[in-house]
């Protein structure tokens, strides 16, 4: 059965800085592959930065993607998350991650 329901990852570099975008659901079945898109493309990053505008729907894999990125740029530079849509800062705020994380 194909899933209708997907994540698409844009990525966009420019010297340290990297810019992720993401469209579509971040969940259980998703989150891994946004890890291993993360996983190569943090070493030489200082400043990482989440657009979630077409963001559909995060799950607690995909917090916790966003945790693990969180805690590897804390230690050499900054991330952020930008245009959070009001489902998505709903699920920020129960979980507490409007405490956590750098969101404009």
């Amino acid at each position: 059965m194909k899933e209708d329901i997907v994540l698409t990852i844009h990525k966009d570099q420019d010297g340290d800085a990297l810019k992720v975008t993401l469209e579509g659901r971040l969940d259980t079945m998703t989150a891994p592959e946004l890890e291993k898109e993360l996983k190569g493309s943090l070493d030489d990053v200082r400043e990482l930065t989440f657009v979630l505008t077409d963001l559909e729907y995060i799950s607690s894999a995909g917090l916790r993607v966003l945790l693990m990125a969180q805690k590897t740029m804390s230690s050499k530079g900054s991330m952020k998350v930008t245009g959070v849509n009001d489902l998505v800062r709903e699920i920020f705020e129960v979980t507490g991650f409007t405490e956590i994380l750098t969101i404009e």
